[in-house]
């Protein structure tokens, strides 16, 4: 159960941190340092949420 709850709580925080960086890089567009920054913020979002998904496809929930 402990798992379950840690697979559901970690993909909601890869979501939330991905969609976090999308939303700040396109209100922050011209200022190429925050680029980056949210740029980077997003990359690690995105990999958080494919590592996740990737368990829950192949051990499942």
């Amino acid at each position: 159960m402990q798992s379950v709850i840690f697979t559901i709580f970690g993909l909601l925080i890869g979501l939330a941190v991905c969609g976090a960086g999308i939303y700040y890089w396109s209100k922050e567009k011209y200022d190429q340092e925050s680029v980056r920054i949210y740029r980077i913020v997003t990359l690690i979002g995105a990999v958080i949420t494919i590592g996740l998904a990737a368990k829950i496809g192949i051990l499942g929930l």
